[in-house]
C-alpha cells in the first residue's frame, strides 16, 4: 500500500529537520548497520512504551565524525545509550535526531550500541495512512495493539538509523513483553518464548534477511495461528496466518486460496518470493493492511475488492482480495528492491500497482488485464508529478499507484515479447535480490534488458503531469496513416506495437515529427483510437487536416 499522500513538493518549503530526515548526513555515513535487536514493552492502558535497540553496525570510513546521528520522533525519549555492552556514551537532543558522541573506532571494526527509550509515542489517528501506535480494542472490545510508520519512519516507534538506504544486513529481531492474555507476532520466526513472573510473556521474533527497518512491526492481541505449506519455485515455503480468534474458522475457509492464487501468479511474474528462510505471514489487524516483510498485516474484511471497492470500475477488481493481492506483491517490489531515497517510491508502488493488472493476466487473459490497468486511470489526478525532491524525504504524488501502473503497462505492451517482459521483471528481483537502489539503476536495467532506451518514457510519465497525445492523419491520397506525438517532452519516443488477431504493426512515433506507414485492409484497424489507448498511456486524436 505505502503510505504514499498527494502532496504539491513543488510548493514545499524544506527545513533542516527535513534534510537531517532525508539525507545521508555525515554523522550516518561513517557506519553501516549490520543487525537491529529491538526490546520494546507496551502498556495499554497508559499509551506507553520503553525498551531498547541494540545496534550492531560497521565503520565504513577510516576518517569520520566521532558523532553518531540516531533518529527518535518525539515525544519519546532516549534514556541512555552503551556502547559495546561496557561504556555510556553522551547525547544530545535537536528535534526529532540524537546527536550521540562516540569512542575512536577503527575502519571495518564493529561495534554495539544499545539505545534504551521510553514515553508515551504517538499515537495513529486514521491508521496506516496516519502512522504511529495504535491501541486499539477489538470486536469484543479487548486490547489489539500494533504500528504503521512508512513514510512518517520508523523512528515514530523506535531509535534507528530512519534512512530507507541501510538496511540491517545480517537482519533483525523483535522481542515483545506482553500480558499472558495477549500473543505478540511479529516478523520471520518465532525465536523464543519466555514466561516471566509477573504474569507477562516475552515474544522473540526475527528474519534472517535484511529488512526496511518501516516493516519491523509488532502485532499484540488474541490471536490464534493455523499454517500450511506452499509448493513454490524455490520448494515448500511455510505460510502462516495469524487471525484475530473469533475470525479463526472464516480464515481457514478465506485466505488460504487467495494467498496461494497470489504467489502462483507472482512467483510466475516475478520469480521466486524473496524470504523463504523467513517464511510468508498474513497478520489481521484492525486497519486496512500493509505490506510488512514477510508479515503482511490484513484487515480487508474477507471480502473482494478494497473494503468492498474496486478501484478500476470494471468489476474485476470485485473477483480478488485486493489487500492480499497488493500488499503482498510488496514482497517483491519495496521489501526485497528498496529505493534508497523516498523519492523514488514510485519503484514499490507502480511496480506493485501493476503487480494487480499481471495478477488478473495470469488469472483472467490479457484483455481482461487490459480492461482493468485501463479502469484505473479513473484515480490519476496529474496534478503534481511523481518524482519530488530527493533528499528530504519528501513524498511524491499518489499517481505513483495509477499512473505507475500504466506507465509499466505501456512499457509492456512497447516491449511485445511477455516472455522478456517476465525475465526483466525477474531479474530485477534476481539482481537487486535484498538491495537499495536508486530508481535511475531500476530504469536502466528495463531500458538494457528491453534493447531500447526508455529513458525519456520513464522521464514524461514520472516527472511531468502532462499526458502525450498521438495524433493521427488518415492520408487517403497516399494509402498512408501519419502519426506523431504532441503535449510530451522533448525526445518522448514510446514504440508501440499494435496486435492483432493474425497481424502486428510495430510504429515508432516521436514528438513533434510527423511520420507515416502505409494503409492496409489488415493493418488499418490496429490503429483505432480505442484499441492504442486500452494499451498505452495515451490520448489518441484522429486529426482531419495538416
Amino acid at each position: 500500500m505505502g503510505l504514499i499522500l498527494s502532496l504539491s513538493v513543488a510548493a514545499q518549503e524544506f527545513t533542516r529537520a527535513d534534510s537531517l530526515r532525508g539525507s545521508i548526513t555525515p554523522q550516518r555515513a561513517w557506519w553501516d548497520v549490520m543487525r537491529y535487536d529491538i526490546e520494546v514493552q507496551p502498556d495499554y492502558d497508559k499509551q506507553f512504551t520503553s525498551g531498547a535497540n541494540q545496534i550492531t553496525y560497521k565503520v565504513v570510513q577510516e576518517k569520520h565524525p566521532d558523532v553518531m546521528q540516531i533518529d527518535l520522533q518525539e515525544p519519546l525519549v532516549i534514556d541512555r545509550i552503551l556502547f559495546d555492552d561496557a561504556t555510556e556514551l553522551q547525547f544530545k537532543r535537536e528535534g526529532n535526531v540524537y546527536w550521540v558522541n562516540t569512542l575512536p573506532q577503527e575502519l571495518d571494526s564493529e561495534h554495539t550500541v544499545k539505545i534504551f527509550f521510553s514515553g508515551n509515542p504517538h499515537v495513529a489517528v486514521r491508521p496506516p495512512w496516519d502512522g504511529g501506535w495504535s491501541f486499539s480494542k477489538d470486536a469484543e472490545g479487548r486490547p489489539l495493539m500494533t504500528v504503521t510508520c512508512q513514510g512518517l519512519g520508523a523512528s515514530i516507534w523506535y531509535p534507528n538509523k530512519d534512512h530507507q538506504s541501510d538496511e540491517p544486513d545480517r537482519g533483525a529481531s523483535l522481542t515483545m513483553r506482553v500480558p499472558d492474555a495477549l500473543t505478540a507476532v511479529a516478523n520471520g520466526r518465532l525465536l523464543d518464548k519466555t514466561e516471566h513472573q509477573d504474569s507477562t510473556t516475552s515474544y522473540k521474533w526475527g528474519v534472517e534477511n535484511p529488512i526496511s527497518n518501516y516493516t519491523i512491526i509488532p502485532y499484540i492481541g488474541h490471536y490464534e495461528n493455523f499454517k500450511e505449506v506452499h509448493p513454490g519455485v524455490k520448494g515448500d515455503l511455510d505460510l502462516n496466518y495469524w487471525v484475530l480468534d473469533y475470525n479463526l474458522e472464516k480464515a481457514k475457509e478465506y485466505m488460504p486460496k487467495e494467498v496461494h492464487n497470489m504467489l502462483n501468479a507472482f512467483e510466475y511474474w516475478f520469480g521466486p518470493y524473496p524470504f523463504y528462510e523467513d517464511g510468508y505471514k498474513l497478520i489481521e489487524v484492525d486497519n486496512t493492511g500493509m505490506e510488512h516483510q514477510s508479515a503482511v498485516s490484513y484487515g480487508n474484511y474477507y471480502a473482494g475488492g478494497y473494503r468492498g471497492r474496486d478501484g478500476s470500475g470494471t468489476g474485476l477488481g470485485l473477483t480478488w482480495d485486493f489487500i492480499i493481492i497488493h500488499e503482498s506483491g510488496h514482497e517483491w517490489f519495496g521489501n526485497n528492491i528498496t529505493t534508497n531515497d523516498l523519492a523514488d517510491m514510485y519503484v514499490h508502488e507502480s511496480f506493485t500497482n501493476y503487480s494487480e493488472t499481471l495478477f488478473i493476466d495470469y488469472n483472467y487473459g490479457p484483455e481482461a488485464a487490459n480492461e482493468y490497468n485501463y479502469g484505473i486511470r479513473q484515480g490519476i489526478g496529474n496534478k503534481t508529478p511523481i518524482i519530488p525532491a530527493y533528499g528530504v524525504n519528501a513524498q511524491g504524488s499518489g499517481d505513483m499507484y495509477p499512473k505507475g501502473g500504466n506507465m509499466l503497462h505501456s512499457i509492456r505492451h512497447s516491449i511485445n515479447n511477455d516472455q522478456l517482459f517476465r525475465n526483466i521483471l525477474a531479474g530485477l528481483n534476481q539482481t537487486f535480490h535484498n538491495k537499495t537502489v536508486d530508481g535511475s539503476e531500476v530504469q536502466d536495467y528495463i531500458s538494457r534488458k528491453a534493447d531500447f532506451d526508455y529513458s525519456k518514457v520513464f522521464e514524461q510519465y514520472l516527472t511531468t503531469t502532462e499526458i502525450p497525445t498521438l495524433e493521427l492523419f488518415v492520408d487517403a491520397e497516399n494509402s498512408q496513416i501519419k502519426y506523431r506525438y504532441v503535449n510530451c517532452i522533448e525526445g518522448f519516443d514510446l514504440p508501440l506495437s499494435l496486435v492483432g488477431t493474425h497481424e502486428e504493426l510495430k510504429i515508432f512515433p516521436v514528438a513533434n515529427t510527423w511520420k507515416a506507414v502505409d494503409i492496409t485492409m489488415k493493418n488499418q484497424y490496429l490503429l483505432t483510437p480505442d484499441r492504442i489507448e486500452k494499451m498505452y498511456y495515451l490520448n489518441v486524436v484522429l486529426v482531419k487536416e495538416l
